[in-house]
């Protein structure tokens, strides 16, 4: 796969501290899962990202009880067998002028066993474990819309998703992928109590390939 510079997956309109960042989800089999806020196709920081800190309230849905706890560069919780899925809404706030105000929702998910997607936005494996997979939005296919690729050896190619909203992805080395696409929604919003005009809904699916 072709390494594509991290200036070219930014999008344009979003503040420099948020455009490449994402928040993902890791799990090894049902261990507890540890989720992430950085920018995925790089190597973490020993420390981990300098913007880790704003991931304060990340929410397991469905909602769970279960402790988060916080490591070196990640957030660590006990997780429930089956995929695991995480929403923030509270990372960065809204940015921009009064008005045009923008923010960004993040959605999360780790593992493929799952066709099914509860997420807002979410990307799914049309055959559990399978290398297809559909980008939903609230439950609805999503064609022409580039997902991001990210191997585990970090090299990153984007893929189109076809008039079903579906991809063929070639998943063929052993280790961890992770997949990203963002959607964007005008209108009369709101986040976090604040108007907003531009919401981005960026979503993104880890799992290991055996």
């Amino acid at each position: 796969m072709a390494k594509i510079p991290l200036a070219l997956l930014a999008l344009l309109s979003l503040p420099s501290i948020a455009q490449a960042h994402e928040i993902w989800v890791e799990r090894d089999a049902t261990g507890p899962a540890r989720i992430y806020l950085g920018e995925p196709a790089e190597v973490q920081p020993a420390g981990g990202d300098p913007e880790f800190e704003k991931l304060t309230a990340p929410k397991l849905f469905p909602a769970s009880p279960a402790a988060q706890v916080r490591k070196i560069g990640y957030i660590e919780v006990a997780a429930a067998p089956g995929d695991v899925r995480v929403i923030d809404d509270s990372v960065f706030e809204p940015w921009g002028d009064d008005g045009k105000k923008q923010g960004v929702i993040y959605y999360a998910r780790a593992g493929r066993s799952e066709t099914k997607a509860a997420l807002p936005l979410e990307i799914a494996p049309t055959v559990a474990k399978g290398d297809t997979f559909i980008l939903l939005r609230d439950g609805k296919p999503v064609p022409a819309t580039k997902i991001l690729v990210i191997s585990p050896d970090k090299w990153s190619k984007s893929f189109t998703t076809d008039a079903q909203g579906q991809v063929a992805l070639p998943i063929k080395d052993k280790g961890r992928y992770i997949l990203s696409a963002t959607q964007e929604e005008k209108g009369d919003l709101a986040l976090g109590g604040a108007k907003v005009a531009m919401l981005y809904h960026m979503t993104t699916l880890s799992f290991v390939k055996d």
